[in-house]
């Protein structure tokens, strides 16, 4: 097997002008997440409009990156080659907003230490152009 097979790489997104600033926002080490002008609602996933009084005056922001563990699996499936298994995938209820919730990864958490409710901090993977917000205990 040669070394760029034996590396992992994760399936990373198409990067377009409505989620730039998720996925490219990390490389000022903070989380960035939608937030409605005129209300002030947080907004995740995108939308083109605040869900809640229906403006058009939304913008990023970047969050304090803390949250919650709102629950999560442990993964046994080895569905990519060589990513190495169990792993969790983790449900992330951000601290800014109860309904803002990530679907991510804890890989500096040991499995055993994760829990619902657990307080987690952001940090981020980077890929070129990408940096994928993971999560681990704060």
């Amino acid at each position: 097997m040669s070394d760029s097979a034996a590396t992992v790489k994760r399936l990373l997104p198409q990067i377009t002008e409505a989620n730039r600033h998720f996925w490219c926002g990390g490389a000022d080490g903070r989380l960035h997440i939608l937030r409605c002008g005129a209300c002030g609602t947080w907004i995740h996933p995108y939308a083109a409009r605040c869900p809640k009084c229906r403006s058009d005056s939304v913008a990023p922001e970047a969050i304090s990156g803390l949250g919650t563990v709102a629950g999560f699996t442990i993964n046994h499936q080895p569905w990519i080659r060589g990513l190495e298994t169990p792993y969790v995938v983790a449900l992330v209820e951000l601290a800014e907003q109860a309904n803002i919730r990530l679907m991510t990864n804890m890989p500096r958490t040991p499995i055993e230490a994760v829990r619902i409710g657990l307080p987690v901090k952001v940090f981020f993977e980077p890929d070129g152009e990408i940096f994928v917000p993971l999560f681990e205990a704060a």
